[in-house]
């Protein structure tokens, strides 16, 4: 059986997902309402510093700086003082820019803070970044990590409280390095079930979303199942869920509400959530007949 995926925190927002914060051990534990900006770090601070050390090396200001890698002063300045998590692409351009002879690509790569993960968020991540198994059900919208960059740009405009540009940034980066799992880890089977009504909006906010998903379930490792309108009742009824199996064979669940979420490790409720998703995989329609629908509402799109 290929693993699940839930769209869970990752769906919803990446800024929002709930868990266990990282210190903790996994359980069920809600996770706290309304933090959603994550916490700096010494090494989040240490490469700011670094930057601006090469910065002023170049004898630029910030004003002159922010449009040579293209990101506007104050997100220059919330880098440089480590309350930003810096985007691959700055990276690349500030390397460039300030001729770094390769300190500052070395020096991201030991940053320890998620871009816009909430810390509460970050244990599922940790584990789902080395799982072998991803299972997710989604009946709100497209799971994360099948979403295109209009899709997730289009939720987090949309969200309320609004969020500023420097925090969509965080969110849209922190989204894309998770889905870099789905072609960096070939071994890992990931399975999504996603509710008909869900791809059929989902079309309205990013028409390149269904090639998008078609493309992804052309791999061998992503399963993409549609759960049908027309049935009336199934055994996700209750809610979108997540479920992971790490390397030794430990399973976990996830579930996410309006502001928190839960990072299940009880046996017995995870086994739940497994016999829930396995009877969905047989009401939702086959792989065939699920990307044959898909093939269809691309063409009506």
């Amino acid at each position: 059986m290929a693993a699940c995926e839930t769209s869970g925190g990752d769906g919803n927002s990446e800024a929002d997902g709930a868990g266990c914060g990282p210190g903790g051990p996994p359980g069920d534990m809600n996770g706290p309402t309304g933090a959603t900006e994550p916490e700096s770090s010494d090494s989040l601070k240490a490469f700011g510093e670094v930057v601006k050390a090469f910065r002023k090396r170049a004898r630029l200001t910030q004003e002159q700086f922010a449009p040579r890698v293209r990101y506007s002063v104050p997100t220059v300045a919330s880098i440089e003082q480590g309350r930003r998590f810096p985007p691959a692409s700055f990276v690349d351009r500030a390397e460039e820019v300030l001729d770094a002879f390769g300190a500052l690509r070395g020096a991201a790569r030991h940053l320890s803070r998620r871009p816009g993960l909430a810390s509460w968020f970050r244990q599922w991540t940790q584990l789902e970044a080395e799982s072998v198994n991803l299972c997710t059900y989604e009946c709100r919208l497209i799971p994360g990590l099948l979403q295109t960059e209009a899709y997730a740009r289009t939720l987090f405009s949309e969200r309320l409280p609004p969020l500023g540009d420097d925090q969509i940034e965080a969110r849209l980066s922190a989204r894309t390095e998770r889905q870099r799992l789905l072609r960096e880890r070939p071994n890992t089977a990931f399975s999504f079930i996603v509710e008909e009504h869900v791809l059929q909006r989902g079309v309205g906010a990013s028409p390149e979303l269904l090639p998008h998903v078609l493309e992804l379930a052309a791999l061998r490792n992503i399963e993409v199942q549609v759960m049908p309108q027309k049935r009336v009742t199934h055994a996700g009824i209750d809610g979108p869920m997540q479920l992971l199996e790490t390397p030794d064979n430990t399973w976990y669940g996830y579930c996410e509400g309006q502001e928190s979420g839960q990072l299940i490790s009880d046996a017995k409720v995870v086994s739940m959530l497994q016999m829930r998703y396995a009877r969905m995989r047989s009401q939702a329609l086959s792989l065939e007949d699920s990307l044959s629908l898909l093939r269809r509402m691309r063409g009506a799109a």
